[in-house]
């Protein structure tokens, strides 16, 4: 899909060259500093980059044009495209801290609107994390003593990400109930056949900061779709972190068009980055061809 505020820097970027241009072209002129050849080739350059402006801003009209006949359809057809785009799917929601009801309720209005089967199981991380308690925990049970120490945060985050997506016994989760989740519902046992990532915790250090590492390389490593959201009024984007970690986004599931961006990449879309912020880079929408409907 196409993204207009690139075209519109590049844009800008023209129109700055031109007023450079024109301000240098004059200033030398007027001091007689260059021959008649050399203010003519002066002057043809000018000429290109008035050109090049105009070339320009059809682009980026004919991008708004695009862009606004896209948001339209998808918001006068937005039930016909979502209806059982998810059925039966049992999604995994997971929090990098605190809970946050609005984007809960737009992911559930998402759920409902696709026909999936709704939650497997929704956590949200205390973070940043107290690691003396969480060694404290592991040590008690020998089967888990191999991930006590600082350096075993990471192996320790990869678990749990994984054991989030496979679901089962989840001896991880079940261990460390207290020390690392904050707010639970649903159970451990069965698998996500996605899993959606909200991060609610600002920039994280040392110890909490290699645990996430682990935590987003595990959830990389499962065999599932993994798509990070926020939504168009959050007040910091996490959409850097999710793709410096290798993870999709989508950086507007408060609207009807994110929603559908989002249910696209859950159900097989193609891996990217949307939404309507400068960081999304991929556009609005990933292609329809790559996301057929389940079942």
């Amino acid at each position: 899909m196409f993204d207009l505020r690139y075209h519109v820097a590049s844009l800008a970027a023209v129109f700055l060259a031109l007023v450079i241009g024109i301000l240098v072209g004059v200033g030398i002129s007027d001091r007689g500093l260059v021959d008649r050849a050399q203010r003519g080739l002066l002057e043809q350059r000018i000429d290109k980059l008035r050109t090049d402006l105009g070339n320009a801003q059809k682009h980026a009209d004919d991008l708004a044009a695009q862009q606004r006949a896209t948001q339209a359809f998808v918001t006068a057809t937005y039930f016909e495209l979502m209806a059982n785009r998810l059925r039966g799917k049992r999604i995994a929601l997971v929090f990098l801290g605190p809970a946050d009801a609005h984007v809960q309720a737009s992911l559930e209005q998402l759920l409902t609107d696709a026909g999936a089967s709704g939650w497997v199981r929704v956590r949200a991380l205390k973070l940043p994390l107290d690691v003396p308690q969480i060694d404290k925990a592991l040590a008690g049970e020998p089967s888990l003593a191999r991930y006590v120490g600082d350096a075993r945060l990471p192996a320790l985050g990869k678990s749990l990400a994984e054991e989030l997506a496979a679901g089962g016994k989840a001896p991880l989760w079940t261990t460390l109930a207290e020390q690392i989740v904050a707010e639970r519902a649903g159970s451990e046992k069965r698998p996500a056949d996605d899993v959606i990532v909200v991060r609610t915790a600002g920039k994280q250090y040392d110890g909490t900061a290699t645990f996430l590492a682990g935590f987003y390389s595990g959830l990389i490593a499962a065999p599932v779709p993994v798509v990070g959201v926020e939504t168009t009024d959050a007040s910091h984007s996490t959409v850097t972190a999710f793709r410096r970690n290798g993870i999709s986004s989508v950086d507007d599931v408060d609207q009807e068009i994110g929603r559908f961006a989002l249910t696209l990449l859950l159900n097989g879309a193609k891996a990217g980055h949307y939404g309507v912020k400068p960081s999304a880079t991929d556009g609005v929408l990933p292609s329809l061809e790559t996301a057929p409907r389940s079942g």
